[in-house]
């Protein structure tokens, strides 16, 4: 999309604005340039009007890349959505031909979903929007409105905290079952609450915690458990787990991982809360073509995923 007039000497120049919105994207003059098709001198001038038209400098050096400026980061969002707006108004979804659209989106969730995930996502990208380029965002240790900000385009997993015009979707009940090495003497004879508590356990925590449900659990039976520590990702315990003694917990999307690690899988002898699994994303989205494709490919692909996992259980 391009805009081939501007509002005259006293206006604003709409190209300023897609030019804006890929800066933020690619963080980056020549990345933005290789996106617009314009060679980096010109994408350096488009920036330096940019950043006279805004009176901020919009993206500032650090080592090597550059970054956004607060005033870049709080106007990101809106930014996108007039793109996103004026996209949907000259393209109509009905004829938007997806192996043309040119769009990178961010996914925030955890890193088990890139990894169990994200091999069949890019390839069904590959095969039906080539020019969609996806971006796996890692959750955060502080909550923070990611789709409000226009930070994440869609978030997927448990959607725990989010902002009140927020979509949110749930697309799955899931459950968490303990990990252990192959041979490990907790899975020995019949696994009583009494004999997982007195396991050594490893914790996943993207903030450190050393207490979740399974210590309630535990709780309401008089029971209690050493925590040895934690790790802010499932695949990073699955490594742990595997050389050591200590016992984990994952999600069924976790089994795949397990299994290729030889790891053994096992019900937990206590009644822990569901994990409802979804997607989330903000209504400045709803009329995009290229992000409906997007909220129904990781649909169709968690549905592929939910009936594997039955299968295995």
């Amino acid at each position: 999309m391009r805009v081939t007039q501007s509002s005259g000497s006293g206006g604003i120049d709409l190209n300023l604005l897609l030019a804006l919105d890929v800066l933020l994207e690619e963080q980056s003059v020549q990345g933005a340039a290789r996106r617009l098709h314009l060679s980096e001198p010109a994408m350096s001038r488009t920036l330096g009007r940019i950043r006279k038209a805004l009176g901020d400098p919009v993206l500032v050096r650090a080592g090597r890349g550059m970054v956004p400026t607060p005033h870049a980061l709080a106007v990101r969002a809106e930014v996108g959505a007039v793109v996103e707006r004026a996209r949907a108004l000259f393209v109509p979804g009905r004829d938007t031909d997806l192996r043309t659209v040119s769009r990178t989106f961010t996914i925030l969730g955890h890193d088990a979903i890139a990894a169990a995930h994200g091999a069949a996502l890019f390839a069904r990208a590959a095969e039906e929007a080539p020019g969609i380029r996806l971006r796996f965002l890692g959750e955060s240790h502080v909550d923070a409105p990611f789709l409000r900000e226009g930070t994440a385009d869609l978030e997927v997993g448990v959607i725990d905290a989010a902002s009140p015009e927020v979509h949110t979707e749930i697309l799955h009940e899931d459950r968490m079952v303990g990990v252990a090495r192959a041979g490990h003497p907790l899975l020995e004879g019949e696994l009583t609450p009494e004999r997982f508590a007195a396991a050594d356990h490893l914790i996943v925590s993207r903030r450190g915690r050393l207490h979740g449900p399974v210590d309630t659990a535990l709780a309401e039976l008089g029971l209690g458990r050493r925590v040895v520590g934690t790790v802010g990702t499932f695949p990073a315990s699955l490594f742990v787990v595997r050389d050591t003694d200590l016992v984990g917990l994952i999600s069924s999307w976790g089994l795949s991982l397990a299994a290729t690690l030889g790891l053994a899988v096992f019900e937990v002898p206590l009644d822990l809360p569901p994990l409802r699994l979804g997607i989330a994303w903000h209504p400045r989205h709803d009329a995009d073509p290229a992000h409906a494709w997007l909220r129904g490919a990781v649909k169709d692909i968690l549905a592929d995923w939910s009936a594997a996992a039955a299968a295995l259980r």
